[in-house]
Formats: structure tokens, sequence, C-alpha cells
């Protein structure tokens, strides 16, 4: 399988608010791909979990993915929470509704059925890891270009 780092981001100007989302990826082989988008009314969490459903979503094949992300929500939520969620019909422990739960259902079925090997890393946001600031750099792309189409 082909090996990529991900390094995924999102941001939001106001929280609610405009927001993007950025993905810098690199394959084993040397290549580079960065993509962005946003959304004019969205939140930090939704710009979060859209860039790792957008990344995995670039993946035209099975690959070993070293994903490295800043939000915990994310990485707890795929990693520890989101079984006990979906045991429970998509309710919280407190039997709350699971918040973003269309994008914890794409997320979900990325994740066990495209046939990707995830290492899930988290970094430290806006602590100079190259990899990260230059995701954090495309949300705020996408950010600026969601502004620009008001």
């Amino acid at each position: 399988m082909n090996q990529v780092t991900i390094y995924t981001d999102g941001a939001c100007k106001g929280n609610p608010g405009p927001g993007g989302w950025g993905v810098l990826m690199q394959s084993s082989d040397g290549s580079k791909k960065e993509i962005f988008g946003g959304e004019k009314e969205t939140t930090n969490n939704r710009m979060e979990m859209m860039a790792v459903i957008q990344a995995l979503t670039a993946l035209k094949r099975p690959c070993t993915v070293v994903l490295h992300l800043d939000s915990q929500y994310v990485l707890k939520g795929i990693t520890e929470w989101l079984a006990g969620w979906k045991a429970k019909g998509w309710k919280t422990a407190s039997k709350q509704d699971v918040k973003n739960v269309d994008l914890w259902k794409r997320l979900d079925l990325l994740v066990t059925q495209a046939g990707h090997v995830i290492d899930w890393r988290w970094v430290k946001g806006h602590a100079g890891d190259p990899g990260n600031e230059r995701a954090d750099a495309l949300a705020n792309s996408g950010v600026e270009q969601v502004q620009r189409t008001k």
C-alpha cells in the first residue's frame, strides 16, 4: 500500500461563522498535494472534521496513512467515542443527540470501508510544526475564499 502523511486543520472566523478546512498530503514517493475549501456558516469542529473527510476522500486507493490533526474533538471522537455513539443509536452517554452526526457518519464510513490503515496522531496547533502550520494556512485560505464570495 502507498504510504501517505496527512496534516489537516480547520478554521472558523466566529463560531459559528465563515469557516475553512485545509489538507496537506505527502506521499512516500515525494509527491505533495494541497486542498482546501470552506463554508459560509459553520463551526470550528465541523471544519476540523471536514478536513479529515476531504483528505481521506482524496485518496483514490487504500493507503497506509499517518494522519496528523490538532483537534482533540476529532481524535477522541474517532478513536474513543464513536463506537459508543453508534451502539447507543448516535446518542451521547448523557442521552443527547451526537453533534455533527452527519459528518461523523461520513467519517466512520471512510475509516471503516475505504481500506486505509490509519495512524491517528495529535499535534499541538500553532506550535511550529511545519505540516500543521501549512494545513492551518490552507484552512484560512478556505475561509478567505468563502468570504470573497459573499
